[in-house]
């Protein structure tokens, strides 16, 4: 087991450097597929920091600094996200031609508060940051929301030059880093890190076997064991004074590096951090793609935001199963398949526009779905009853509603915890996501 300084992952880069320059050379295709990165970019992170506030009839963006980070983790080939999944997007512009080079769509916890009951009363404001490689010139930098009737429109833009002496270029915070899976390159392989929340130093060994024990979890889960040699696992030793995470319905509050906490929201099972500067700050520590917060905790609880963070405690006796559904949100942007929960959100799901999430649908544009994978002969919609039991259909409730959304089979791992796991259609969705990363 290798622990990795921040010293010494800049080395590993530097290794990993020298390692694919015969490759680079040898294979044409290779080169000619990163022409446009080595063109717009540099191998390190741009981080932008901003605030979204409002409330549930309107966004504002407010900049809150610029930073650049160590290595850039992602595809040097897929710069452009072709999914168009996510509430907002943000999207980076040659500054000189106004052509797009880089775009990633995400979800905030933000945009689930404004479904609530609270955001019609009052305003709030959420911390946000958005990661992209560094560019080499200047570029133009978009942040767009997308509306209830599925289309997006631009919240905020402004221009970016990679000279700019605000752009800080600070360490990132003390971290120990060790690998606990893969040895690929970064921008090859789909990269985690694991960082550790509500652990102590003196607890960093028992957070190395958790990190390891959710990742053996996650490759025994099809279709990630098919990619399993694809994958880098990273656990970042983020020390906490306190051990847990704080429980506000139980009137307990504990001082941890992430500022974890359930009853997100007023939902008991619901852990998050609102602490994204936090988490950004130390999973920099690692190349990264992803992010999964681990809590020190043997409750039962989760929350999975896409291209955001995915966070479980690793306690408790269904923490694994809780962890792959929870990654199924922040890795793969599927949506919850199941509707009957004490989830806070009013009317999440407009009935008269399509979902973005490849798992359910309103009918609205269900050939853009899964409707080409239902075999003839079963009936549309499908009912739930044992002759249809891991069969592909198309079953009524989803997305927390019983009525009107749609999810693909009777179970999955979006669903429930129950024996099953991921459905046809998410092990679809996260073979075509994991097949992003790597290429």
């Amino acid at each position: 087991m290798n622990i990795f300084s921040f010293t010494q992952i800049n080395l590993y880069r530097e290794m990993i450097k020298k390692a694919i320059l015969p490759a680079l050379i040898f294979c044409s295709v290779t080169l000619s597929g990163q022409t446009d990165f080595d063109r717009y970019f540099t191998e390190k992170v741009l981080r932008f920091d901003f605030m979204f506030a409002g409330d549930s009839r309107k966004t504002t963006v407010y900049p809150a600094g610029m930073k650049e980070e160590a290595i850039f983790a992602g595809s040097r080939t897929n710069l452009i996200d072709p999914f168009d999944y996510g509430n907002f997007k943000y999207e980076l512009f040659d500054a000189e031609v106004n052509k797009l080079i880089y775009s990633r769509g995400f979800c905030t916890l933000y945009q689930e508060w404004q479904t609530t009951g609270e955001a019609k009363e009052m305003e709030r404001s959420f911390y946000e940051v958005a990661t992209m490689p560094f560019p080499k010139n200047k570029v133009r930098f978009v942040i767009s929301i997308r509306g209830r009737d599925g289309i997006f429109s631009k919240l905020y833009e402004t221009i970016i030059d990679p000279a700019d002496f605000y752009i800080r270029k600070e360490k990132p915070a003390e971290a120990a880093v060790t690998r606990i899976y893969g040895s690929g390159e970064p921008s090859k392989s789909v990269d985690i890190a694991f960082v550790a929340e509500g652990y102590t130093r003196d607890e960093m060994h028992r957070f190395r076997e958790d990190v390891r024990r959710m990742a053996d979890a996650l490759f025994a889960e099809a279709p990630f064991g098919e990619y399993r040699e694809r994958f880098n696992i990273w656990a970042v030793e983020a020390p906490s004074a306190e051990s847990g995470t704080d429980v506000p319905g139980e009137k307990i509050y504990q001082n941890t590096i992430l500022n974890s906490s359930f009853y997100t929201f007023g939902t008991d099972r619901y852990l998050t951090t609102q602490d994204i500067k936090s988490v950004n700050d130390y999973a920099a520590s690692a190349p990264h793609d992803n992010i999964v917060v681990l809590v020190n905790s043997d409750r039962y609880g989760g929350g999975g935001v896409y291209n955001y963070y995915s966070g479980t405690t690793a306690g408790h006796s269904l923490s694994e199963k809780v962890f792959i559904h929870e990654f199924g949100h922040g890795f793969a942007g599927l949506a919850d398949e199941y509707y009957s929960s004490e989830v806070a959100y009013e009317e999440f799901y407009p009935k008269e526009t399509e979902p973005w999430e490849p798992n359910i649908t309103t009918m609205v544009s269900f050939e853009k779905k899964w409707k080409h994978m239902i075999a003839e002969g079963t009936p549309v919609p499908t009912p739930a009853t044992e002759k249809y039991e891991g069969v592909t259909g198309l079953f009524e409730g989803g997305g927390y509603s019983a009525k009107g959304i749609f999810r693909p089979e009777i179970d999955c791992r979006m669903k429930s915890n129950g024996p099953n796991g991921y459905c046809s259609v998410c092990r679809d969705a996260v073979r075509k996501m994991i097949e992003y990363y790597i290429k």
